[in-house]
């Protein structure tokens, strides 16, 4: 007999996996052609199938579709206008029965819509455009809309959240980070306290009690991390009975009934900044881990072996004695290595654990550098995500390198740390039975998106003409230049013509590096970083006023909304500088969006370096032969657009392969311990 949540959700009972999470969708046995279809859809039958969609008008069947949802919305509104707040909230819940019975059809949906619509703008003050009601429409439908940055993802995902939940759904909206989470949980929750729903944030510092009444909420805000981590607790304090038999022996409880851990199932997700989560974080396993309890003696005995590993490690020099794998994050000792360390190897360690130490030892000296992948603060080492810039507090590396990165800073070394369970997002995410994403830049990764979380990408129009001027790109000869001309651009629009600036960095170091050259400049500033991210939400409200120049590194280029003051649209709106391109071109232009948002003027300029990080690792041979040309008046530029196109192709498809390594990896430990039932 089908449940009402499969017959809502139109999805199969066979395809569901209830347990003692409640629902989640079943995942397919693993196939070893898995891998090899999925690089044959990617490469040859996806592009063909967009063409054939072209072909066929699928985007104007799409537009027709958000034409008649935008119609059935306008004639219910009139009927609305004239209905008090009690009046709203009980046409609200009239509606529940018929979303149960219909699920997501047009009709009901429409009517909701507007019901969300007319309590915004009594509530929050702001109506839902065009086109965040057919952005919302699409979420509903279970897709990734890509909206411009600025043009509203937050508000338009109240739209079918609060939809999603009256019709009886545990909605989660995912975030990229706690700040976010709880930012928006507390600016949207009078809206949804009008109709009648509850809302709330998880973040990473509740209790285990805080985090079971937040989960309880008709709609939770938490971030993609948090999630994770609790689904997997969630599953160890499952322990045997996560297996299949219990799960069928589960299978018929009632959906909304108190679940045993802490979520109530893995049933509706709004994923806010998905290329972000989907792709950039899914590169690596999220691994919930507990700390080793050590005796004094044990914790002394790990201090002088993080000690003597870098130690030796600091007397082998490469390409002599290893090799390194920045793409890897890896170093390899070679032959002419194991035979130095032979010599100097502590006589209490066997000649395989002192090249395993000693290759983790080079990994933290030579790969792992201060302000750009980790920074110190309150005496712990912090890991950097490269992709946002943000520090992740909760998260350690793993066999012992976290521990000797710890030593090479002189701090006292944490206790190590056991893996109990590991996921990648991909699993994760395809267990949703119904999920959606919304993405400022989601159509350069849609196919990989498409193909392993089986979502397609909608891009929606923006709702007033974008007025972002791009200046001409610049390629310095080196860092001194690059920066001698960012001080210089920033003096001319911040001090020249009274607008504000923001300056994009891609490391903590560079924007400290930045910081130091502007006060010696004597031109006031803010810098936002890892080191000061609990200042994000008061320097992010100032940094559109008149004059104002903020450096940030990546973290202010997703997720925030730089409201211009009174009177800088007239003197040309936010200037942002792009001083060093990210891997992907997919942050670029989320950077470059913070200018120009809601049709309003801004302007982006890209001042790099051909001896940025970008080139020197991932294009090395072309950033030479291209070196006299870079800066060319004519030709420059083209040089420059070859350079980057060729360095982020190169990069981009290292992380790509990373990804579909670690996602097969994971399938095969599922293979692996299918016997016991457990997948994680």
């Amino acid at each position: 007999m089908p449940s009402p949540l499969s017959l809502l959700l139109n999805v199969a009972p066979a395809d569901m996996a209830p347990g003692r999470l409640q629902a989640e969708r079943r995942e397919p046995d693993p196939s070893p052609l898995d891998d090899a279809a999925l690089a044959l859809q990617q490469r040859l039958l996806l592009p063909l199938w967009r063409g054939v969609e072209k072909l066929a008008g699928r985007d104007g069947l799409r537009h027709r579709q958000a034409q008649r949802l935008l119609a059935a919305v306008q004639a219910v509104e009139p009927a609305l206008a004239g209905l008090d707040d009690g009046g709203l909230r009980a046409r609200w819940q009239s509606l529940r029965l018929p979303l149960r019975r219909q699920g997501f059809a047009l009709p009901p949906v429409a009517e909701a819509f507007a019901l969300v619509r007319e309590a915004a703008s009594r509530v929050l003050g702001c109506r839902h455009h065009p086109t965040q009601l057919a952005a919302g429409w699409w979420l509903l439908q279970g897709t990734l809309v890509e909206m411009a940055t600025g043009e509203g993802k937050t508000i338009a995902a109240t739209l079918p959240a609060a939809t999603a939940a009256l019709a009886g759904l545990p909605v989660h909206v995912v975030t990229a980070n706690d700040y976010l989470a709880h930012r928006d949980a507390q600016t949207l929750a009078p809206l949804y306290q009008a109709l009648g729903l509850r809302c709330a944030a998880v973040r990473q510092e509740m209790d285990h009690t805080a985090r079971m009444a937040a989960y309880a909420a008709d709609v939770v805000y938490v971030s993609s991390q948090v999630l994770a981590f609790d689904y997997l607790r969630d599953r160890t304090a499952q322990g045997e009975r996560a297996g299949p038999l219990h799960r069928v022996l589960d299978r018929d409880r009632a959906v909304g009934a108190p679940a045993a851990g802490l979520l109530r199932g893995l049933v509706y997700a709004i994923v806010d900044e998905a290329d972000s989560i989907f792709i950039d974080e899914a590169r690596t396993p999220l691994i919930l881990s507990a700390r080793l309890p050590l005796s004094e003696p044990q914790r002394q005995a790990q201090a002088k072996l993080a000690a003597q590993a870098l130690a030796m490690a600091g007397t082998l020099q490469a390409p002599l004695h290893y090799r390194l794998q920045p793409d890897q994050r890896q170093a390899r000792l070679t032959g002419a290595g194991h035979a130095a360390l032979a010599d100097i190897a502590p006589a209490d360690l066997s000649p395989h654990e002192t090249a395993q130490a000693v290759e983790l030892a080079l990994v933290a000296l030579h790969l792992l550098h201060r302000d750009q992948h980790y920074v110190v603060a309150g005496e712990q080492v912090r890991i950097v995500d490269e992709s946002t810039g943000r520090a992740m507090p909760d998260r350690s590396w793993e066999r012992g390198l976290h521990q000797l990165v710890e030593a090479k800073e002189s701090l006292a070394p944490t206790a190590p740390t056991q893996a109990q369970a590991r996921l990648t997002c991909q699993r994760l995410y395809r267990r949703y039975l119904r999920l959606a994403g919304m993405s400022g830049t989601a159509t350069e990764v849609a196919a990989e998106i498409g193909l392993s979380y089986r979502l397609p990408v909608v891009a929606m129009p923006c709702h007033r003409p974008p007025q972002r001027r791009r200046w001409p790109p610049c390629c310095l000869p080196n860092q001194a230049s690059k920066w001698a001309a960012v001080v210089d651009q920033v003096r001319q629009v911040a001090l020249g013509q009274g607008r504000p600036v923001l300056v994009g960095t891609r490391t903590v170091a560079d924007s400290q590096r930045l910081s130091a050259l502007l006060a010696e400049a004597g031109i006031a500033h803010q810098v936002l970083n890892a080191l000061q991210d609990a200042d994000e939400a008061v320097v992010v409200a100032a940094a559109g006023t008149p004059g104002r120049v903020t450096v940030a590194t990546d973290m202010a280029g997703r997720g925030t909304d730089i409201v211009l003051a009174p009177g800088v649209a007239e003197r040309g709106g936010l200037h942002v500088i792009v001083t060093g391109l990210a891997p992907s071109c997919r942050i670029d232009r989320q950077l470059a969006g913070r200018a120009g948002r809601q049709g309003d003027p801004g302007s982006v300029a890209e001042l790099v370096a051909a001896d940025d990080a970008l080139f020197v690792q991932h294009a090395p041979r072309l950033a030479r032969c291209l070196a006299p040309w870079l800066g060319h008046p004519h030709w420059g530029r083209w040089a420059l657009a070859l350079l980057r196109g060729a360095a982020q192709w190169r990069a981009e498809a290292l992380h790509r392969a990373a990804r579909q390594a670690g996602d097969r990896d994971d399938r095969e430990q599922v293979r692996l311990l299918a016997f016991s039932g457990t997948g994680e």
